[in-house]
């Protein structure tokens, strides 16, 4: 074994050099049976201590992460114009605040349902936050036709979000799939001329609101809902109000807690 530990730091540098190397170089700096010496010292010594491979995975997954919230913020940065300020988004609270929280969302999503408290809970207690709400539309037919409807609301709203807000606020927490037929009861409780969501929601406006929201997540790499972007920082799925909480301070003061 101490042999073995003697030739691991010059193995391990050779395993860092083939790795590195281009295949051309990797070629001409090693023989074949120096290659098959180097793999065999490494293996018995793995296979010797399997905890290092526990190491090396968390290792792998934090590099990982590190290099996804890099791509996320260069795509955020590229896309930054229709994240926060796109002429067809829904704006909430403070239209001046000193950090933005865009929630893309799914009306047939049950992590949204739950995370909708969260949504509230931070527009009422954060006079500072101004929260934009996106169409996310991926779960089903159901779903697209409750954004279009949504987006017809949009189009009708002269409250600066308020009708929006209760229309979104009624429908993702009601209970049973979101379709057309639901979203239209909604907006005939809150007394919105149906007539005019009706033509709206197959308007052309509609559409591109739906599209643009779609391609927006695509280039932001959003795979699930809810999907969230606090200041330049991407957030995948319902995490909590707590950690919602921390990644707007982060954007606020740069510490988890301002």
């Amino acid at each position: 074994m101490k042999s073995l530990l003697r030739l691991l730091p010059a193995a391990a540098a050779a395993v860092s050099l083939l790795l590195l190397s281009p295949p051309s170089t990797q070629a001409q700096s090693f023989s074949g049976q120096q290659r098959e010496e180097i793999e065999r010292i490494i293996r018995e010594y793995l296979l010797s201590h399997p905890d290092l491979l526990q190491d090396v995975m968390n290792e792998l997954e934090k590099q990982q992460a590190i290099a996804e919230a890099e791509k996320h913020r260069a795509a955020v940065k590229e896309h930054s114009e229709q994240v926060f300020n796109s002429a067809r988004q829904v704006n909430l609270g403070n239209p001046q605040g000193d950090v933005t929280v865009v929630e893309f969302f799914d009306y047939n999503c049950g992590y949204c349902k739950r995370a909708l408290a969260d949504m509230v809970d931070l527009i009422n207690g954060d006079k500072k936050l101004r929260f934009i709400l996106k169409e996310f539309p991926v779960l089903g037919e159901g779903s697209v036709q409750a954004a279009h409807v949504a987006a017809a609301v949009r189009m009708q709203d002269k409250s600066g979000g308020k009708t929006y807000l209760e229309f979104h606020q009624k429908l993702l927490g009601g209970r049973g799939p979101a379709d057309k037929t639901k979203a239209l009861a909604v907006a005939k409780e809150l007394g919105l001329d149906l007539a005019r969501i009706e033509k709206d929601m197959s308007s052309e406006e509609a559409k591109a609101q739906i599209e643009e929201s779609l391609k927006l997540a695509d280039a932001l790499g959003l795979n699930g809902t809810p999907s969230y972007v606090v200041g330049g920082d991407v957030v995948i799925g319902a995490v909590g109000l707590g950690a919602l909480k921390e990644k707007i301070n982060a954007a606020r003061c740069g510490k988890a807690a301002c």
